[in-house]
């Protein structure tokens, strides 16, 4: 198993590279940069690429709605030309409160669109012949009755570092997860519970994997949370700094019958609790919707506590599948970001 962990920068990105920096030197084995609705990734992660030298950098994600699907491509293939291929994408559908709100796109198709980027990214990387391709989402060129009629099959000019680059979906529901373990390198999921994961989504990673081209190899998945080591009661209780990121998603992140993340809540066995937290979120009381968050769910979703504590979760995600421990480095006194990741390589 590999540790990789996502950029937090809120305190500034130039200092948070320079973490991932020192990180890298304690065996940081991957980077995601988030984008959502702040500031684009690919910018950052092309800081990103140079200042590191062996650490993998990825986009995690970038939202199917917001590009064209070549220029995806292109983007993906310029940051692996710049980190001399240590490039991740990362993919993902985002909502419609994002991607219609402050994208003003429509959120259609979200599983159709994702499976035709995917497939259009690796016809571009592998640059065998001019780019065409026919589907409901995208055709390429352009038909000649949507436009000028001057649109022409085209290989990117560029030759890509590699002609495959590590797609990685990020994904929740069932098909949409079953659609990641039949054409995706990685697996992005949000909230993973070892214990209870192969309950929830064990059926679609065999729907999908049934269907997977023998020339893929085995899904990647990331997957943790926020990491403390320590003894004492203050190390433990630093799993509730989760707490207002679960009361959004669950309760916030969607409408009523429309919050993946509240699906999945009720999907781990939290229904009334998921349905609390939604119903307090959206009559705006988030301080009670945050208290009504299980304290079960985040002890379940972090690694917070002794080393041997530690240990032990780390098994539990490795016994789940998780390929690449995410964490979260929270340091206490006498620790550093770096020496948490140096911690638990050694765990491994």
């Amino acid at each position: 198993m590999k540790v990789s962990t996502i950029l937090g920068y809120a305190g500034g990105f130039k200092e948070a590279a320079r973490d991932v920096a020192e990180m890298e030197r304690a065996g940081l084995d991957l980077v995601w940069v988030a984008e959502a609705y702040g500031f684009d990734s690919p910018s950052l992660l092309g800081y990103l690429a140079a200042l590191t030298e062996r650490v993998e950098i990825g986009a995690g994600i970038l939202p199917i709605y917001t590009r064209t699907p070549t220029l995806i491509a292109m983007t993906a293939a310029g940051i692996d030309a710049l980190s001399d291929g240590r490039f991740n994408l990362g993919l993902g559908a985002s909502g419609p409160q994002v991607i219609e709100g402050f994208h003003g796109v429509p959120y259609t198709n979200p599983l159709g669109r994702t499976r035709e980027i995917v497939e259009i990214c690796r016809a571009v990387w592998r640059r065998e012949a001019p780019l065409e391709h026919q589907g409901r989402n995208f055709t390429l060129p352009l038909a000649p009755e949507r436009g000028t009629g001057l649109g022409k099959p085209l290989k990117i000019i560029a030759h890509p570092v590699r002609a495959s680059i590590p797609v990685w979906i990020a994904s929740l529901g069932e098909k949409n997860v079953a659609m990641t373990a039949e054409i995706a390198d990685g697996w992005i999921p949000i909230f993973f519970i070892p214990e209870r994961a192969k309950d929830v989504w064990g059926a679609a990673l065999a729907e999908g994997a049934a269907r997977r081209d023998p020339d893929l190899a085995t899904l990647m998945i990331t997957a943790g949370g926020l990491l403390a080591i320590g003894e004492g009661n203050e190390v433990t209780a630093l799993r509730e700094l989760q707490r207002p990121m679960v009361a959004l998603y669950v309760g916030g992140m969607g409408a009523k019958g429309k919050n993946f993340y509240n699906e999945l809540c009720v999907r781990y066995g939290f229904e009334r609790e998921a349905a609390l937290i939604q119903e307090l979120y959206l009559e705006g009381k988030k301080r009670e919707a945050e208290a009504a968050v299980p304290s079960e769910f985040l002890e379940l979703t972090t690694l917070c506590g002794p080393a041997s504590y530690v240990r032990e979760r780390v098994a539990a995600f490795a016994e789940a599948g998780v390929t690449h421990l995410q964490v979260h480095p929270l340091p206490q006194e006498g620790q550093s970001a770096a020496s948490l990741v140096a911690a638990v390589k050694e765990m491994l």
